[in-house]
C-alpha cells in the first residue's frame, strides 16, 4: 500500500508539473531556440567545410545541448518558490524527495529532451556522418538526465537567492563538464574507430548514482534554503 500510494503521488506530482510546463510554452522553445542559435554561430566562426564542421559536430551538440539546459535550471523551483507552493510541498504526506524526483523527470522531459530529439537534425547541420548518429543519440540519452539532476541539486541550493541565475550556472558548469567530456568523448572514439561503450557505461553509472542520491540532495538543500 505504501508503495502504491507512493508511486500514485509521484505520478500526480509528475501530470501536475507537466501540465504547467505546457503552459509555459515560451519556457520550452527558449532552449530550442537557444541551441538553434549556438550551432548556426559556430558553423559561422568556423570554417563551412563539411569535413571540419563533421569533426566538431559531437562536441558542438553537447555544448549547444549543455548551455541550453542551464536556461531553464533556475525555473525548476522559482515558480513555487515565489507563490508559496514550495513551502507546500514540505508538508506534504509524501517525502520531499520523491516530489522533487518528479519535478527533475518533468524537467528533463519539457526543457532537455526536445533537443535530444532534433538533434538528428543539428547533426545535419553539421554534416555528421550517419554512422555516428546513434552513439551521439546513445550519448545524449544517458548523460542529459545527468544534467537535470545536478541542476536540480545546484538550483536548490540557490533557489531563496534573488537573480541567481549567473551564481547558477557557475556552480553548475564546472560539475557538468565530467558529463561533456564523457558525452563527446563517445562520439569522438567512435568516429575514431575506438571502443566507445567505456564512456557510455560511466555515464550510465553516473546516472544511477545520481538519480539515487540527487533528489534527496535537492531535498535537504531546500529544507535549508527555506529555513
Amino acid at each position: 500500500m505504501a508503495n502504491q500510494s507512493a508511486l500514485s503521488l509521484f505520478t500526480a506530482q509528475c501530470r501536475r508539473d507537466l501540465r504547467l510546463s505546457l503552459r509555459r510554452r515560451g519556457d520550452i522553445a527558449q532552449p530550442i531556440l537557444f541551441a538553434i542559435m549556438v550551432i548556426t554561430l559556430f558553423t559561422l566562426a568556423t570554417s563551412a567545410e563539411p569535413k571540419k564542421l563533421a569533426e566538431l559536430a559531437p562536441g558542438i551538440i553537447w555544448v549547444a545541448i549543455l548551455l541550453s539546459s542551464l536556461l531553464s535550471l533556475d525555473a525548476i523551483y522559482r515558480s513555487d518558490f515565489e507563490d508559496g507552493s514550495l513551502e507546500q510541498m514540505l508538508m506534504a504526506p509524501a517525502p520531499l524527495a520523491l516530489l522533487i524526483g518528479a519535478r527533475i523527470l518533468v524537467h528533463w522531459l519539457s526543457a532537455v529532451m526536445p533537443l535530444v530529439v532534433l538533434t538528428p537534425l543539428f547533426a545535419q547541420m553539421l554534416f555528421l556522418p550517419s554512422n555516428l548518429l546513434a552513439p551521439l543519440m546513445i550519448s545524449l540519452v544517458v548523460g542529459t538526465p545527468l544534467i537535470s539532476l545536478v541542476g536540480a541539486v545546484i538550483a536548490a541550493l540557490t533557489v531563496g537567492i534573488r537573480h541567481s541565475g549567473m551564481l547558477l550556472a557557475l556552480l553548475a558548469l564546472p560539475l557538468y563538464v565530467p558529463i561533456l567530456v564523457f558525452g563527446a568523448g563517445a562520439v569522438v572514439a567512435a568516429s575514431q574507430g575506438f571502443a566507445w561503450l567505456g564512456a557510455i557505461s560511466l555515464l550510465g553509472a553516473g546516472l544511477v548514482i545520481a538519480i539515487v542520491l540527487a533528489p534527496v540532495a535537492a531535498a535537504a538543500a531546500i529544507k535549508i534554503s527555506l529555513t
